[in-house]
């Protein structure tokens, strides 16, 4: 018996940018402003979005989301309470050579259960980004 299984198709650019473009829509709809990133599995930028009305720093703070929902495979709106003094996560960011960022708004993007990449969103207040990052996997094929 084999333990083999099958491959699972990557996130590809034409996936990244329908990503983006889920995610700018659920913040116009909201009257919210945002830059969105979608890494793929490697952590390499596939697309990226800022409008010229954004915080500029919004679009560092949606790659740096994206980056630890991928490298941690979770929301980074789970993280928040591990990354506190005494949590198990506390020293994480220290051991990585690219900082993370634990504020909600970085949704891992999995197809058929496999991680795939990862989407960032900043801009706007840490619920409303979780939930365009969160709208926008929702929407992919």
């Amino acid at each position: 018996m084999s333990t083999t299984t099958a491959p699972v198709a990557p996130l590809t650019i034409q996936d990244a940018e329908a990503l983006v473009s889920a995610a700018h829509r659920a913040a116009e709809a909201a009257g919210i402003t945002v830059s969105v990133t979608v890494l793929d599995a490697g952590g390499h930028l596939l697309a990226f979005r800022r409008d010229d009305r954004a915080v500029l720093i919004s679009g560092e703070t949606s790659t740096r989301k994206a980056y630890t929902a991928l490298q941690l495979n979770a929301p980074t709106a789970d993280l928040v309470d591990a990354v506190q003094p005494g949590g198990p996560f506390h020293t994480l960011p220290t051991a990585l050579d690219r900082p993370l960022l634990f504020i909600a708004g970085g949704v891992p993007v999995r197809r058929d259960g496999r991680l795939i990449g990862a989407i960032g969103v900043g801009g706007g207040a840490p619920q409303q980004d979780h939930a365009f990052a969160t709208a926008a996997v929702a929407n992919l094929a």
